[in-house]
């Protein structure tokens, strides 16, 4: 198939899953893709996801990314769904030269030194081994919602990646944080504590801290920049080609 018409693809799946639960549309993306992966950061949206993959009969490979910077709580929490849901969350951590060329040049916290710099982190510690966990996927499953930031507001159910060459299913998109925590409870769903600790969104420990009233969900994320909150992100969602130069990937 083209892009094009991949794309029109995405476009049909949007019109056929906007009407089903979650279920059904893990149901759907499991029955048209045989290898279907999930990225889980373990944030409330994630833990949702994994919660109802485990009620799902087809198998998604379930993947985090260990990037060696996450909080205490974090890796704790991996344990606890492993073994609530007796699913297998496979590690993907960065290429290990990769990450001692760029702490030999910049330091460990370099990333606090400019925008350029905390990319290139970004790149090493979680682009790259993502690039790694969908290379031989069809299908990948994220908890994006729309309502998360202003960045993600465009957010839809399904669109064809081309930096991945895959079709992108966000199973979440029209939620709200209200549904979220509805379903939370409801299920007894086991969440990071940081969440209750004005930690609504979760990354790497020296990149995270928690918002302060009337802030929007992702303005603890690289809380130094002068960037927008609403359009901080890692590369992980958005293209390479707009958030990556040439000079960026190079470390």
């Amino acid at each position: 198939m083209t892009q094009n018409e991949k794309t029109e693809l995405a476009n049909l799946f949007n019109e056929k899953l906007a009407p089903l639960s979650l279920k059904e549309r893990l149901n759907f993306i499991v029955c048209k893709y045989s290898k279907t992966v999930f990225t889980t950061s373990l944030g409330l949206e994630d833990q949702v996801i994994t919660d109802a993959i485990a009620r799902t009969p087809k198998s998604i490979e379930i993947i985090t990314l260990q990037t060696g910077r996450l909080f205490p709580e974090v890796l704790e929490l991996i344990k606890t769904t492993k073994k609530r849901y007796g699913v297998d969350i496979k590690e993907f951590t960065p290429n290990e030269k990769s990450l001692d060329k760029y702490i030999g040049k910049y330091g460990n916290n370099g990333f606090y030194e400019s925008l350029e710099l905390r990319k290139k982190c970004c790149f090493v510690r979680k682009v790259e081994p993502l690039e790694r966990a969908l290379k031989n996927a069809d299908a990948w499953i994220t908890g994006l919602r729309a309502t998360q930031s202003n960045n993600r507001q465009d957010i839809v159910f399904a669109k064809y990646d081309a930096d991945f060459d895959l079709m992108k299913f966000n199973p979440l998109a029209d939620f709200t944080s209200e549904m979220i925590l509805q379903i939370v409870e409801e299920n007894q769903i086991p969440i990071n504590p940081l969440h209750k600790k004005g930690y609504p969104s979760i990354g790497c420990e020296p990149c995270t801290r928690a918002i302060r009233v009337g802030e929007e969900q992702r303005a603890g994320r690289w809380w130094w920049e002068q960037e927008s909150d609403g359009k901080k992100e890692c590369g992980l969602h958005v293209s390479q080609a707009n958030i990556l130069s040439a000079s960026v990937l190079s470390v």
